[in-house]
């Protein structure tokens, strides 16, 4: 009988440390994409962004709309009355005048200034499609980051099942043996105080694994309180380190063609003339004489054309240049930071994935040496002290190999931000 008690003992011991706990298999399962996805669903912030891509597509057919002619109906009525022969000179005034008029403006724009003028809406497209991505990619890494987290916890409450499970079974033989005064009631007392810190710490864990969902819950827009299973994120970290044209380098050139596009519409305003033509017909009449012939029509132009300023557009070409020059030292800044960024994280995955692997030969270890003190145990040859030392010695492990993985996923995560 006491042999098979040890050997049922021993073949629970197994399976309590290889398998997560029953409980959590039941509940249903979450990817990472699943939450990303509703995060990018759910961001007011990337709705903006998509109604501003919009609002720049209209001021595209505006502009278009207005570069063509303008066709303006106007009606003005005047009267000065004059009593006993005072009033507004009658010369100026003719007394009174109605008229009623079309006119049709236009003005001359040449094709530089209307090229300038769609670049310039271009450029301002492009930059709020830079913006929309990496506010993206921003709520991508924050949503990765945090599920990260809550998958460490999850973890962590799968792990102090299992153990908790292994101590309350060893709980019930060791309570039996200290009966059979094979352990002093000391030695049971001690083994009882580890066993209720187990317990203690299960709660804790289930407790921060809430918390660390429902705060990924809510940074995904999801309204959901209930408890699910995590699936492991699926993180592969790209090989190459930063590509000739990275995703952020574009910010840069944007920016340094808006300044390009400012400077060339300031030699447009300054230089080139400015010429409108009209034409208008309909009414105009002083209501003084004949006035059913007063229908008629006229046309003119305006032309106005630079000639000094004071100096004002080489000020602003200069400052333009400022600008530009402060851009390009900003883009080599960056470019040198993003390209020992990539290396250190590259070096820190692969750092980390070594450690993994020590980690795992010392679990391997514990665990041997744990079956073999739970072999011993059943018989008395064994100090509980000992044993208890081996499960602290299993669990500092374990913690170490958890924490070891987040830092390596959230390593991977980094990469996979920078590297693009």
């Amino acid at each position: 009988m006491g042999h098979f008690k040890f050997k049922l003992s021993v073949i629970f011991l197994l399976w309590a440390l290889n398998l997560p706990a029953i409980a959590q298999q039941t509940l249903p399962e979450k990817t990472l994409d699943y939450f990303i996805d509703k995060g990018l669903k759910a961001s007011p912030l990337l709705k903006d962004y998509t109604n501003q891509l919009r609002i720049a597509e209209i001021d595209s057919l505006r502009l278009v709309a207005g570069l063509g002619p303008q066709l303006i109906a106007s009606s003005s009525a005047v009267y000065a009355p004059r009593v006993h022969g005072y009033g507004f000179d009658e010369v100026i005034t003719n007394g009174q005048n109605l008229d009623a008029l079309l006119t049709l403006n236009y003005t001359i724009t040449g094709k530089a200034r209307r090229s300038n003028q769609f670049q310039a809406i271009r450029l301002q497209r492009d930059s709020i499609n830079y913006a929309n991505k990496l506010s993206v990619l921003d709520l991508q890494r924050a949503i990765v980051e945090q599920y990260i987290t809550a998958y460490s916890s999850q973890q962590q409450v799968a792990f102090n099942k299992e153990v908790f499970k292994l101590l309350s079974e060893e709980e019930k033989v060791l309570k039996s043996l200290t009966r059979s005064n094979v352990y002093t009631q000391v030695e049971y007392l001690t083994f009882s105080v580890t066993f209720k810190q187990q317990q203690l710490s299960l709660k804790q864990a289930e407790t921060q694994y809430e918390n660390d969902l429902f705060s990924l819950n809510y940074l995904s827009g999801i309204l959901d309180t209930k408890i699910v299973l995590l699936t492991e994120p699926l993180l592969k970290d790209s090989i190459a380190l930063m590509p000739v044209n990275s995703f952020f380098n574009t910010r840069f050139e944007i920016d340094s063609l808006k300044a390009v596009n400012q400077s060339k519409a300031l030699d447009l305003d300054y230089y080139k003339p400015k010429a409108i033509i009209y034409v208008n017909g309909g009414y105009n009449s002083s209501l003084m004489l004949q006035p059913y012939k007063n229908f008629g029509t006229s046309l003119g132009f305006t032309l106005a054309l630079p000639l000094y300023d004071g100096g004002q557009r080489k000020m602003r070409h200069d400052q333009i240049n400022l600008q530009l020059e402060t851009t390009a030292q900003y883009h080599r800044f960056f470019s040198l930071q993003q390209q020992q960024q990539l290396s250190q994280l590259k070096q820190q995955i692969v750092a980390t994935s070594d450690i993994s692997q020590q980690i795992r030969s010392q679990i391997q270890l514990i665990r041997g040496l744990i079956s073999v003190d739970a072999k011993l145990l059943h018989t008395g040859d064994v100090k509980i002290a000992d044993f208890i030392i081996a499960i602290s010695n299993y669990l500092s492990a374990q913690n170490l190999l958890k924490q070891n993985n987040i830092n390596r996923w959230k390593l991977i995560g980094q990469l996979n931000y920078w590297n693009r």
